[in-house]
C-alpha cells in the first residue's frame, strides 16, 4: 500500500510527467471545509507549473496534460484543482 499522502502522490506524479522548472502545490482543502463538495473528503489543490513541456501548446492543451495526469485522482482524492502553467520563457518573463 503506498504511504504517501495526497498531495505528496500529485507532486510525485506532476514532477514525473513534467520535469519542471519551477513547481508549487498548495493543499487549500481547510479552505473548505464544511463544503459539500469536499464532504467525501477530497481535497482542493493549486498548483503552478513551470516546464518545457507547455511550449508551443495552448492554454486549455497545458492545463489537459495536468488533469490527464491526475485523471484517476479526480473525483475521488481531489475535489477541486487550480492550475496555473508557464513555460520557462513565460516565468523568467514574469
Amino acid at each position: 500500500m503506498d504511504a504517501m499522502n495526497t498531495a505528496q502522490r500529485i507532486e510525485r506524479t506532476l514532477r514525473e510527467r513534467f520535469e519542471p522548472l519551477h513547481f508549487e502545490l498548495v493543499d487549500e482543502s481547510q479552505l473548505h471545509a464544511g463544503h459539500a463538495g469536499a464532504a467525501p473528503g477530497g481535497g482542493h489543490y493549486r498548483v503552478l507549473i513551470v516546464s518545457s513541456v507547455f511550449q508551443g501548446r495552448g492554454l486549455l492543451e497545458q492545463h489537459r496534460l495536468v488533469n490527464d495526469e491526475l485523471a484517476g485522482m479526480i473525483g475521488k482524492e481531489i475535489h477541486a484543482l487550480s492550475i496555473k502553467t508557464l513555460t520557462p520563457e513565460q516565468w523568467t518573463s514574469k
